[in-house]
């Protein structure tokens, strides 16, 4: 392996969005970081069979709903 071609590989929090939290390996900003979750299997509608309604973060699926909302029959 080259040496200084891989990106730093180190513990880092991933906070659920139920508030739950574990510790992980990964490359994702630095050691000790909180990756703090909007979707997670818990919330996502593919996991939980559709019952939950996804969060509108900052009205992109409004925005989506107005710009398409013609090409249905």
């Amino acid at each position: 392996m080259k040496a200084e071609i891989h990106p730093d590989y180190h513990s880092i929090t991933v906070k659920m969005t139920d508030g739950t939290e574990f510790k992980t390996r990964s490359t994702y900003g630095k050691e000790g970081d909180v990756l703090a979750l909007d979707i997670d299997p818990k919330s996502h509608p593919a996991w939980t069979g559709g019952q939950q309604q996804l969060m509108d973060r900052g009205g992109r699926v409004s925005k989506f709903q107005k710009r398409f909302a013609g090409l249905t029959k």
